[in-house]
């Protein structure tokens, strides 16, 4: 069962939840494969969140078409023979603290844990992307250990460089690019996590498993190199 609401003139939003839940994230999914399995014309972007998915279509469409279909679309058996595959697994390199990481010692300091700890801790889980927002390519990813969980900072930095990636609460993610941001940095990676002239430009998508890997300077340097 999920509410619709219209946005606008030309989008709906199907919500399949309040909370964060990963029950509810599934459901998500789901709809989300049946949206981009039908490949329906009238839709121009479909855009997953973490208990919703916007559906844009185009102008001249009556709201009443896209609800009625969008109710049919769930409750039909459109995949039921559907084969899901297993989410992918992206690993992505990080250089922790220093100039990579300014507040790796805070966040070490605030749980009273090593940074040894604090790396150990951040690179051990499988993230899972519950949605991709704020910029191009940003993930908001879930499955931070609780003991890491920080909140941001008072006030937010003019410029964060891109790759950084920090805690806010208790989520973390990656800047894409360079931008103001009020998340606690603990490192940096190499990786391109959004290229315009990449299809699709986006590294990962909703749905998409991370996996955090630490690396040292040097290695951070041959890899940024290399991605030139």
């Amino acid at each position: 069962m999920f509410k619709l609401t219209p946005l606008g003139d030309c989008a709906i939003q199907v919500q399949f939840g309040d909370e964060i839940d990963n029950a509810v994230f599934e459901q998500v999914q789901v709809f989300l494969a049946k949206i981009l399995h039908t490949q329906d014309q009238r839709v121009l972007d479909v855009v997953p969140a973490y208990t919703s998915v916007t559906i844009f279509y185009k102008p001249g469409i009556h709201y009443a078409q896209i609800a009625e279909w969008a109710r049919a679309l769930d409750s039909g058996e459109l995949l039921k023979n559907h084969i899901f595959t297993s989410p992918r697994i992206v690993e992505i390199p990080v250089c922790y603290g220093g100039e990579f990481g300014p507040d790796l010692d805070y966040i070490a300091s605030y749980h009273r844990l090593s940074v040894t700890e604090v790396i150990n801790k951040h690179t051990t889980p499988l993230y899972r992307v519950y949605m991709i927002g704020f910029m191009p390519g940003f993930p908001y990813l879930g499955g931070l250990d609780p003991e890491l969980t920080t909140p941001r900072l008072s006030s937010p930095r003019a410029l964060v460089p891109m790759g950084s990636v920090g805690i806010a609460g208790g989520q973390t993610g990656v800047y894409p690019l360079e931008s103001p941001g009020g998340w606690q940095l603990l490192g940096r990676t190499p990786k391109k996590m959004f290229n315009i002239r990449a299809n699709p430009p986006t590294l990962l998508q909703s749905g998409d498993r991370v996996r955090f890997v630490a690396i040292n300077e040097q290695e951070f340097c041959e890899l940024e190199e290399n991605s030139l």
